[in-house]
């Protein structure tokens, strides 16, 4: 018994020893799987406050939008929005408000008063009349729609009531009311989907506004043809302002031409100025300094006091052989016969 007993113990010790890892591997898991759990619980309580905040988001722009779609169904607000996205279409087209189109200009007919939303000035005096007042109303229903079925009817009236706001605006005929204005309008729609969701029900809507004189236009295609009108602006400064060169270097010319002619007078003025010197050099010499000198051969003149021999000058003055210098005199005298007179100053 107490040689089975040892052997016993001896067993147990032997088993201690190879359950014992296992039982420290299965200790690091417990501590690792509480450690992740406890991970879990605080990742899944931030999951449950993101999604809180989304589904607040969501509630909240779901209200916002609906406030805006309330908003746009008014036909001021409509038409205010309208405005905004022209002038910031005009703007990034580079067609500045208080040099290249008006806002708001209106005239008075006999039918009433005609206001379009924008006119743009071209060059040669001429002027493009753009209106912004789209029907959007139907558009913004099928937007609303609960089924395929009446989002489609609705898209169908929106396709109508842009057709017939074309015929609308084409009876105004503001070609007739404003001066140097071609005959057609242009039609815009703030937005692309507007006018691809009407195009998409009514595809001869394009047709329809060229034979009624209205063409359609959304924000890309206006801005293309802003800056077509910008570039026009750009060219007439261009040619404005080379006409101005040709008359500035014309005038410029003139004014070199007569400056040229007044140093083509002093020069004639020194050669005669030279001239007439050597001839009073000639006659002092010849005539004066010689009776002079007799005074200091009859000592009666002080000591030291040598009448200096005068050189004659013999340097002449340039010749001025550019035609310029002489063309001058006659550009000078043609200015003194109108009345005024060129100098070098001016």
């Amino acid at each position: 018994q107490e040689s089975a007993r040892g052997e016993l113990e001896k067993r147990q010790e032997a088993i201690d020893q190879l359950v014992k890892p296992v039982k420290e591997s299965l200790e690091k898991f417990d501590v690792r799987v509480r450690e992740i759990e406890t991970a879990r619980i605080g990742a899944y309580k931030s999951l449950s406050e993101q999604v809180r905040i989304l589904i607040e988001s969501q509630n909240q722009l779901r209200s916002e939008t609906s406030n805006l779609v309330r908003a746009l169904r008014a036909p001021v607000v409509r038409g205010r929005w309208g405005e905004i996205q022209l002038k910031r279409v005009v703007e990034m087209a580079g067609m500045l408000e208080h040099c290249d189109f008006f806002q708001q200009e209106s005239v008075s007919t006999e039918a009433g008063r005609l206001r379009p939303d924008l006119l743009v000035r071209l060059p040669g005096k001429k002027s493009i009349i753009v209106d912004a007042k789209a029907p959007l109303e139907a558009y913004l229903d099928a937007q609303e729609a609960e089924t395929e079925q009446k989002r489609l009817e609705r898209l169908r009236e929106h396709a109508r009531q842009v057709r017939s706001h074309l015929k609308t605006l084409s009876m105004k005929a503001y070609w007739d009311q404003f001066d140097s204005v071609p005959e057609f309008v242009v039609l815009f729609l703030p937005g692309e989907n507007f006018f691809s969701a009407a195009l998409e029900q009514d595809p001869a809507l394009i047709e329809a506004g060229v034979d009624q004189k209205v063409i359609i236009a959304t924000p890309t295609t206006l801005i293309a043809l802003l800056r077509a009108v910008a570039y026009g602006w750009r060219q007439e400064v261009l040619a404005e302002n080379a006409q101005k060169i040709s008359d500035l270097g014309r005038e410029l010319y003139k004014r070199i031409a007569a400056m040229a002619g007044h140093w083509a007078r002093v020069g004639n003025g020194l050669s005669t100025a030279v001239k007439s010197y050597n001839q009073a050099v000639g006659s002092l010499e010849s005539r004066v300094l010689v009776s002079a000198r007799r005074f200091k051969e009859l000592e009666a003149a002080a000591e030291n006091s040598d009448i200096a021999p005068l050189e004659p000058v013999e340097h002449q003055v340039r010749r001025l052989s550019s035609e310029e210098f002489y063309a001058g005199e006659d550009a000078e005298e043609a200015d003194e016969g109108e009345g005024r007179v060129l100098s070098v100053g001016s």
